[in-house]
C-alpha cells in the first residue's frame, strides 16, 4: 500500500453523510459511522490505519531503537521507594531493572534503623500476575488494621471496571470474595475490625456511583447497598482519615460536594451527613483530634480551613485567616501537627500550621514540586515528604514534626552519568491575548540555546484544574543531550495560579486555554528559544484536545503537533449521555444542550473545526478500550484531517487494540511507545539520532 495513495483516497471513500441538528444548527458527520466498534469495517479502519502506521514508521526503526535503548539506559538496576511504617511493617515497593512492574513488599521493624537488618516479605509481585502481552493495571491497595488481608483492584482490559482481590498475607491465597465492577480508585476501604469492607461499583457509562459494605466471606449477592448517587453529574468516592477513625464518601460534581461519614470502628451504623450539597460550594473533610477539618471553596475562593468538633457537627470556626494568596488544595492531619498541601506563586508548597498560622517549609530552587507522602501514620513524629524539580531526581526527605528539620532520606537514582550543573531550568511568562502572564516552565542543556533558535518540543493540558509541574524525568536526558529545549506551557484551566487560573479556562473561558498556548509559542518564538520547523506541540486527553485545537487556529507555528488519546469531537461526546463520562463533564466544558454553550464548544471543537488548510505533521493516538476518550474521536478526527487537509505532511493514526486511556502496561512497553512518539518528533524537526 502507498502512503501517497493512503493519504489522498482511503479516508474519502469512506464518507457517510450524517447530519446533526440542534439549535437551528447543521453540523457534518461523515464519520459518525466510526462509532460502531461491533462493525467489522470500523475494526477493518483501525488496522488499516495501523498498518499505514507501521509503513510510515519503518524507516525509523533504527532510530526508534536507539532512543528506546538510551531510556533503557537511563533505567537503574533498582529503584526503592523510602518505607512507611503502619503499625509493626515498613512497607514500599521496588521496581529491578529486569521487570515491567512493580514489587510490593514490607518489613517488620521497630524502627527505621532496623530495618537493613529486617527480612523482605512480598505483599504483591505484579509481574507474577501480568501475562506477557497483555494488559495489567493493579491500582488501589488496603490492607486490613490487623495486617493480615491485603485487598487490591486489578484490570486487564483498559477499562475502569476493576475487579478486587483479596490476598491473606499468612498463606498467600486469595480468599474466594471477588467482587466486579469496582472502580479504578477511591473505591476499597476496610472497617477497622477488618470484617467488613466497602467498595464503589459503576455504572453502564462506568461512572462510581454506588457504595456497598460485605461482610467477608459472605455471598456477593448479601452485599448491602448504602448508598446511591443518582446524579448523573455527580461521581461516588471513598477514603479513609488520616486517623483510620472514618471513611469518608465524598459525592461530588466538578463544582459541588457532599460527604458523608462512617465510623470505622462501628461498620454497622449508617452513614452520617455532614452538610448537604450546595450549588458550587465544595468541601473536603478530615479527621483530627476531638474536631473534624473541613476544606471549603465557601466565600474563599481558594478555600479556607475550618473545624468542626466531633460533638457539634453544625459548628464551624475558622483556625486561621483566609489568604486569597495562597490556594489550600489538602489536609495532612497527623496526632502532633498538621500539614497543608497547596500552591502559592505559581508552585506547590507544604505548610505547618504553627499557634493559627501557616509556616512554609523553604526551598533552595526557584522551580520545584513537593508533595507529601500518602498513606502515612497518624501517630508519626516524622513525615515523608517528597522533592524534585525538573533538575533534581525525585528526593525523599523526613521531617521532624516537632523541630521542623528537614533530613534526606534517599535521592532517587540515575543511571548512566548525570551532571544537573550540565543542565538549566528557568520560568518564562508570556502575555497572552487579554494582557494576562501565562508561566512556563524550561528545561534545556547548557548550550542549547547558544548557537541560535533550538528545537523544542512544547507541552500542555490545562483542564480540571491539573496542573503541569515541573518534574524530574531521567528518560527525558537523552533527548536534552540531543539539543532538545522542553517547554511546558502552564495555561489557564490548570491551577497553577491558584482557583482562578481554572475558573478562567473553563465552560464559557474555555478558549483561554488555547490561546495561552499560542500566546507561549509566540512568545518562544519571538524571544529565539525556536522557530515554527523546529517546535513540536504535544498533549494528551485533555492536552490532546489543546493541541488538536491548536493545530486549526495556529497550526502554522508548528512543524508537528502530537495529540494523545485525544478529545477532539466535543460536541458530539457532551450530547452523547450514553457515553462514559459525559455527565459528569457539563460543568467542565457546558452542556451543549443549552444554546450558548453549544455554540461556544462548537467554536473550538477541534473536530468540527477541520479546514481545507495547511496542517503541520499529526501524529495521533487512541486505545480500543479507552472509557474516558472513545476510540472513534481520533479515529473521526483523522478520517476528516485526511479528507479536507491540503498538505503533503505526515499523518498517523496508532490505536492501541488492548489497551485504554493509559496505553501499553509495563514499564518497558511504555518507554517503547514513547520512543516512538519521539522518532517521529525528531525526524520531522530534522534531528539527527545518530
Amino acid at each position: 500500500m502507498k502512503g501517497e495513495f493512503y493519504e489522498n483516497t482511503y479516508s474519502k471513500k469512506h464518507s457517510i453523510p450524517h447530519p446533526h441538528e440542534l439549535h437551528g444548527d447543521v453540523r457534518e458527520d461523515d464519520f459518525y459511522w466510526l462509532r460502531d466498534r461491533n462493525n467489522p469495517d470500523v475494526i477493518d479502519y483501525l488496522e488499516e490505519e495501523n498498518r499505514y502506521y507501521e509503513e510510515i514508521m519503518r524507516p525509523l526503526e533504527k532510530h526508534t531503537e536507539q532512543i528506546y535503548q538510551s531510556m533503557v539506559d537511563r533505567v537503574p538496576d533498582s529503584e526503592v521507594e523510602v518505607p512507611v511504617q503502619h503499625g509493626p511493617f515498613f512497607y514500599y515497593s521496588r521496581l529491578d531493572k529486569d521487570k515491567q512492574y512493580p514489587i510490593y513488599a514490607r518489613k517488620r521493624a521497630a524502627s527505621r534503623k532496623l530495618l537493613p537488618e529486617a527480612t523482605e516479605e512480598v505483599v504483591l509481585d505484579l509481574n507474577e500476575l501480568a501475562v506477557e502481552g497483555e494488559y495489567l493495571n493493579v491500582t488501589v491497595q488496603r490492607m486490613s488494621t490487623d495486617h493480615n488481608l491485603l485487598a487490591y483492584l486489578e484490570n486487564r482490559d483498559g477499562s475502569d471496571r476493576f475487579t478486587v482481590y483479596i490476598k491473606n498475607m499468612e498463606t498467600g491465597e486469595l480468599l474466594p470474595d471477588r467482587i466486579p465492577n469496582v472502580y479504578l480508585f477511591g473505591s476499597l476501604e476496610w472497617s477497622r475490625c477488618g470484617k467488613y469492607i466497602f467498595y464503589v461499583t459503576v455504572d453502564e457509562q462506568q461512572r462510581p456511583y454506588r457504595l456497598w459494605r460485605r461482610r467477608l466471606g459472605s455471598d456477593i449477592n448479601s452485599d448491602e447497598l448504602l448508598y446511591e448517587e443518582k446524579d448523573t453529574t455527580f461521581t461516588l468516592f471513598m477514603t479513609k482519615s488520616q486517623s483510620g477513625k472514618f471513611i469518608i464518601v465524598d459525592s461530588s460534581s466538578k463544582t459541588t460536594s457532599e460527604i458523608r461519614l462512617i465510623d470505622a470502628d462501628s461498620p454497622l451504623s449508617p452513614l452520617q451527613l455532614l452538610d448537604e450539597r450546595r450549588d458550587g460550594i465544595e468541601y473536603d473533610v478530615e479527621h483530627w483530634g476531638d474536631d473534624l477539618l473541613i476544606l471549603t471553596n465557601e466565600e474563599a475562593l481558594n478555600f479556607q480551613l475550618l473545624r468542626c468538633p466531633l460533638n457539634d457537627l453544625d459548628s464551624r470556626y475558622k483556625i486561621m485567616g483566609y489568604n486569597e494568596d495562597r490556594y489550600l488544595q489538602a489536609m495532612y492531619p497527623f496526632r502532633d501537627t498538621l500539614l497543608i498541601f497547596g500552591r502559592e506563586n505559581g508552585l506547590t508548597q507544604i505548610w505547618v500550621l504553627r499557634d493559627d498560622e501557616l509556616e512554609k517549609i523553604e526551598w533552595d530552587e526557584p522551580l520545584y514540586t513537593v508533595s507529601v507522602v500518602s498513606d502515612q501514620s497518624y501517630e508519626a513524629k516524622e513525615v515523608l515528604i517528597q522533592y524534585e524539580s525538573h533538575l533534581t531526581p525525585r528526593t525523599t526527605y523526613r521531617l521532624n514534626l516537632l523541630t521542623g528539620e528537614k533530613r534526606c532520606l534517599q535521592v532517587d537514582p540515575v543511571s548512566g552519568h548525570y551532571d544537573s550543573s550540565s543542565f538549566r531550568q528557568e520560568q518564562l511568562w508570556a502575555a497572552a491575548d487579554d494582557g494576562v502572564k501565562v508561566p512556563m516552565t524550561v528545561v534545556y542543556r547548557e548550550g542549547a540555546l547558544k548557537s541560535g533558535p533550538a528545537p523544542l518540543i512544547l507541552n500542555g493540558y490545562g483542564s480540571y484544574g491539573a496542573n503541569s509541574d515541573p518534574h524530574f524525568n531521567p528518560y527525558r536526558l537523552p533527548l536534552l543531550d540531543k539539543g532538545i529545549v522542553f517547554v511546558t506551557a502552564q495555561v489557564r484551566g490548570g491551577s497553577e495560579m491558584g482557583r482562578n487560573w481554572y475558573e478562567e479556562g473553563k465552560m464559557q473561558h474555555k478558549r483561554n486555554t488555547f490561546t495561552d498556548f499560542i500566546a507561549a509559542a509566540k512568545y518562544l518564538i519571538e524571544q529565539g528559544y525556536t522557530t515554527p520547523s523546529k517546535m513540536a506541540a504535544r498533549g494528551g486527553s485533555a492536552g490532546g484536545m489543546l493541541v488538536g485545537a491548536v493545530a486549526n487556529m495556529a497550526g502554522d507555528l508548528f512543524q508537528v503537533v502530537v495529540p494523545e488519546v485525544p478529545f477532539v469531537d466535543v460536541v458530539t461526546t457532551m450530547l452523547d449521555e450514553t457515553i462514559p463520562l459525559t455527565t459528569l463533564e457539563w460543568d467542565e466544558w457546558g452542556d451543549p444542550r443549552k444554546r450558548e454553550d453549544y455554540y461556544y464548544m462548537k467554536s473550538y471543537s477541534p473536530y468540527d473545526n477541520v479546514e481545507a488548510k495547511d496542517y503541520p505533521h499529526l501524529y495521533i493516538t487512541t486505545g480500543l478500550n479507552d472509557p474516558r476518550v472513545a476510540f472513534w474521536e481520533p479515529a473521526k478526527w483523522v478520517a476528516r484531517l485526511r479528507a479536507m487537509k491540503t498538505d503533503d505532511n505526515v499523518l498517523v493514526l496508532k490505536t492501541n487494540m488492548g489497551a485504554g486511556h493509559f496505553g501499553a502496561s509495563g514499564r518497558f512497553n511504555h518507554l517503547k511507545e514513547a520512543a516512538e512518539c519521539y522518532a517521529f518528533i525528531l525526524d520531522k524537526l530534522g534531528i539527527a539520532i545518530e
